[in-house]
């Protein structure tokens, strides 16, 4: 038989996606299939993903779910693996993005419409979904992020179903987001007293989400090896360092991976030219329309690399300090296409500096999945200047399609890019170009870097080549998934 697992999330690709989380939710089930786990995905029921229901059943109902009327509905993620989906009109059913406004705000209301879906998920792991009469319960709950995390509160402190508490997972995409409220919300989630107490949900005062899930979650896992230990300390445990250092053992570092089907250079539909490591110079057409897509000089075959960027531009992608440097990135004969958005005065400062440096800087301020395929098919390099970061997925996608990473030394960066020194050079197994320092120094010198490795066709194609070589499929991330949950489940 099976392990049955319920994941829980609040996007999943294809049917929504704001970030990575929704890349690796949409991917895991595939991932664990091989290993003996059949995953079932409980998503909100936001307009975009009703939309994209066909034929789905009603296969459970509630009167009133953390206080509002909501429904089951059964479908597939993406045409085969299971789906659910919580169906709660007066909580998704609205205009803008799963977790703001039109205007970018947050919903007042994000901890009910995510405590609702925590305790959906409680109530399906304990066996709600009937079958000719029987419940159906699952053997594990995966929660991602603080918008499920509430589900092992719900599981320890209020669970239903008659044969016991389910065990628990939840994964720490980005520490930062921690859906925390004030305590006058806790009378509305349906626990008992005993769960506003240190070991519970209580968290500054108030209702912690994330901290609920990692007070109560039997695992704790993180994106990244690196990343797990980052978190132990105060510079990127975000005040809940003392919490993970407290679990121990039960906190694990799982790195993400990236679908290959989907990220293939040699099978991808986006790209003008599809090519594979023994086929690099193919590359030279999806470049050439890039540079025409965002009006950029075409190369003489004398300029430095051809630098992307595809990301939020935020503080922590460290995009701040990249219009700082873009007058050194042009000086040293390079080019920057950009596609990415968030901060209006990281927005205004790059369009000031592609207006300085017409023909050398093209930027995009949105985002658009196609294009972003494009550009690791058609860039020299990808910038990945973050500040902390849990894992990261534009760098393994750089690496698969040789745009090589050039990325602080942090996170799931340091765990996945082989930084381009001497020692590694001569080994050959270099895969990018790391650096410390994520200021003007810092990111100026790594830049000064890839040039002068990108002026030496030879090195830098056999570093490609190394680059494109490395796995970071599902594959070996699918199988300690499934052992951790073998090993919860014994």
């Amino acid at each position: 038989m099976p392990l049955k697992v319920l994941s829980v999330a609040s996007e999943a690709v294809p049917l929504v996606k704001t970030g990575g989380l929704a890349d690796v939710v949409g991917a895991l089930p595939g991932a664990l299939a091989p290993h003996g786990v059949e995953t079932t995905t409980l998503l909100p029921g936001y307009p975009a993903v009703l939309a994209a229901l066909r034929r789905p059943r009603a296969v459970h109902g509630w009167d009133s779910l953390v206080g509002t009327p909501a429904r089951l509905l059964a479908g597939t993620l993406d045409g085969h693996h299971p789906l659910l989906v919580l169906d709660a009109p007066a909580l998704y059913a609205r205009e803008g993005a799963p977790y703001t406004d039109s205007a970018g705000r947050d919903w007042g209301d994000n901890w009910q419409r995510f405590a609702a879906l925590g305790r959906a998920a409680a109530d399906i792991a304990g066996g709600a979904i009937l079958k000719r009469g029987k419940p159906q319960p699952f053997d594990l709950v995966h929660a991602h992020d603080w918008q499920a995390a509430m589900a092992p509160a719900y599981l320890r402190f209020a669970p239903h179903g008659a044969d016991g508490r389910r065990p628990s997972v939840v994964t720490i995409h980005n520490m930062a987001f921690q859906g925390w409220s004030g305590a006058e919300v806790f009378p509305q989630l349906g626990l008992p007293a005993e769960a506003f107490a240190i070991d519970g949900v209580e968290y500054h005062g108030g209702v912690g989400m994330l901290k609920a899930g990692l007070a109560c979650a039997d695992a704790v896992t993180t994106v990244s090896p690196t990343y797990a230990r980052e978190i132990r300390s105060a510079a990127f445990g975000m005040g809940l360092e003392g919490l993970i250092v407290a679990r121990g053992d039960a906190v694990h570092g799982i790195l993400n991976g990236i679908d290959a089907d989907v990220w293939n250079p040699s099978a991808d539909n986006e790209l003008p030219a599809r090519y594979g490591h023994r086929t690099l110079e193919r590359r030279r057409a999806n470049k050439r329309l890039l540079e025409a897509e965002f009006g950029l000089d075409p190369d003489d075959g004398a300029d430095g690399p051809l630098f992307i960027a595809v990301t939020r531009l935020t503080w922590q992608k460290g995009m701040d300090v990249l219009p700082e440097v873009i007058d050194h990135l042009v000086g040293i004969g390079g080019k920057l296409a950009l596609l990415g958005s968030g901060d209006a005065g990281i927005e205004r400062a790059l369009m000031q500096a592609a207006a300085r440096h017409p023909g050398r800087i093209g930027i995009r301020i949105g985002y658009d999945e196609a294009l972003s395929h494009r550009m690791q098919g058609g860039g020299d390099a990808i910038l990945i200047p973050s500040r902390f970061e849990p894992c990261g997925l534009t760098q393994l996608y750089g690496l698969a399609y040789g745009c090589l990473p050039v990325v602080a030394r942090t996170g799931g960066l340091a765990d996945t890019v082989i930084d381009a020194n001497p020692a590694a050079l001569a080994a050959g197994c270099a895969t990018g170009v790391q650096f410390d320092g994520v200021d003007y120094d810092g990111l100026a010198a790594a830049l000064t870097r890839t040039a002068a490795l990108y002026r030496q066709p030879e090195v830098w194609e056999r570093v490609q080549k190394n680059a494109m070589k490395c796995d970071f499929s599902w594959k070996a991330s699918g199988k300690a998934y499934a052992d951790l949950y073998a090993a919860l489940t014994a």
